[in-house]
């Protein structure tokens, strides 16, 4: 058991109020989390804009000297932040020392990035009366990020909004996620060792509505939110003209061809259906199958998903550990039983025991049933027949998300058409929805939300082109 402090200002603090994390495997408790006041989240403000201050006139080998500083305890770390991951999450222990190796390569990512952040000189002299003239594009920081990050990915989420964020020389305050605080709350104390200025990153760990002041307040100059669409959209609604970054839901389909590999796309498709209990926003949730081969898909999928290791997150062989909450688990089992009672198949699990929900396979499903409509962000995947490429690709999009879809063909016509109709912010081809690699630019369409994750793309975010003329005659 161990308790955890708050970083405000350089300093850890307490409170009287207190958050007992516990395993939502075996409700063993990860340990207990300070939660911050009104009085701190006004300090953590007041600190961010002197932070920036200095932050922003830092030389470049200095931004490069932090991130390089926060690479090495990360490095250090690297077992007991996983550790703490899976106790705390529930997020089995192979996934958990992932995360920490993708949140290294984030950071070593931010690293090039800060190295390379330039401008450009343009000719102005194009017309007569510009003459003598050119110009000079500078990137310049914004000022101090607010960033709200979730439960799933409790460290490289955190990763994606400060390397970009310190690369530019933003301060940052951050409020992680209440159901899964404390590996955040872990990494802050590297970070704080790292050389940052005092105040450049402050966490308040505290209930979402009280963390609206964050979003709301006029020193924060950018929102950077992951998490539910209907929370990003309200927090949209009262950041009035600051930026703001959207990372929301989404229902991730596949869509599976005859000339597909299908060892491979069968074997990737349970990893992503039910890998971390399905609790990713790409996680795939809908598949979609070449009616030729609907029955051996379906065959030998049910197959592949019988032999995943289901239970123990510290059992380096799991792949379906518990979901984040009985509450959450309970909510999916209900929609799983409407499906049923409205005509879909069970092919697969749909048992609940506490918060660990059995990967569940359902077919003949509608597109207006819960499993499919809304994002079940659990171990549950329904799979369905089509009959041509286009009626697949137009299922896809028949969506209130789009974030990322995944399509199986060496077909480059298909390939294209794909690319060119589908509405979601990442074609991936000839593998699951779920990848990601983290300097890609990441981020969706419709409810998934707007502006783009991947280190060169939250800078071009953070920042602020200026232009500079000058007259030279």
């Amino acid at each position: 058991m161990k308790e955890y402090s708050f970083l405000i200002n350089g300093e850890w603090r307490t409170s009287e109020r207190t958050l007992a994390v516990r395993s939502p495997y075996n409700g063993a408790l990860a340990g207990t989390a300070y939660l911050a006041s009104e009085r701190d989240i006004e300090d953590a403000l007041d600190a961010s804009v002197t932070a920036f201050a200095e932050m922003r006139s830092a030389p470049t080998f200095k931004r490069v000297q932090w991130l390089e500083n926060i690479l090495v305890g990360l490095k250090n770390e690297r077992d007991s932040l996983a550790e703490l991951m899976t106790r705390e999450s529930g997020k089995p222990i192979t996934f958990a020392r992932a995360e920490v190796d993708r949140a290294i390569f984030t950071f070593e990512i931010a690293v090039e990035e800060a190295r390379r952040i330039g401008g450009e000189v343009l000719p102005l002299d194009l017309a007569i009366h510009s003459k003598s003239r050119i110009g000079i594009v500078k990137r310049f920081p914004i000022g101090p990020v607010a960033a709200i990050t979730p439960f799933n990915f409790p460290l490289n989420l955190v990763a994606h909004k400060l390397a970009p964020a310190f690369a530019v020389g933003n301060p940052v305050i951050l409020k992680p996620s209440s159901q899964a605080p404390l590996t955040a709350i872990a990494f802050a104390k590297i970070v704080h060792e790292s050389g940052l200025p005092r105040g450049a990153l402050n966490v308040i760990p505290c209930p979402s509505s009280e963390a609206e002041k964050i979003v709301t307040d006029e020193r924060t100059k950018a929102v950077s939110f992951t998490g539910s669409p209907e929370v990003g959209w309200h927090l949209k609604s009262l950041a009035g003209r600051k930026r703001v970054l959207l990372e929301l839901g989404g229902n991730a389909a596949a869509v599976i061809e005859p000339d597909a590999d299908l060892d491979f796309a069968i074997y990737r498709l349970a990893l992503g259906s039910f890998g971390n209990a399905g609790q990713s926003c790409i996680a795939v949730q809908r598949i979609y199958v070449a009616q030729a081969i609907f029955s051996t898909f379906l065959d030998r999928f049910v197959e592949e998903t019988r032999r995943l290791k289901v239970g123990d997150p510290f059992d380096r062989e799991t792949i379906v550990g518990p979901m984040i909450s009985e509450e959450a688990a309970r909510k999916v089992e209900g929609w799983i039983e409407e499906a049923i009672r409205e005509g879909a198949n069970l092919l697969l699990g749909g048992k609940r025991s506490g918060a660990m929900l059995e990967p569940t396979i359902l077919t003949n499903t509608k597109p207006s049933m819960k499993v499919n409509a809304k994002e079940v962000f659990a171990p549950l995947v329904t799979i369905e027949p089509y009959d041509s490429f286009e009626e697949a690709i137009d299922r896809v999009n028949d969506s209130v998300y789009g974030l990322q879809a995944g399509v199986f063909t060496n077909d480059l016509r298909k390939i294209f058409y794909a690319y060119e109709r589908l509405e979601v912010g990442g074609v991936i081809i000839n593998d699951y929805p779920t990848y990601r690699i983290d300097h890609m630019p990441y981020g969706g369409v419709k409810l998934s939300g707007f502006g783009r994750e991947g280190v060169r793309y939250a800078i071009e975010e953070m920042t602020e082109p200026k232009l500079l003329v000058l007259n030279l005659s």
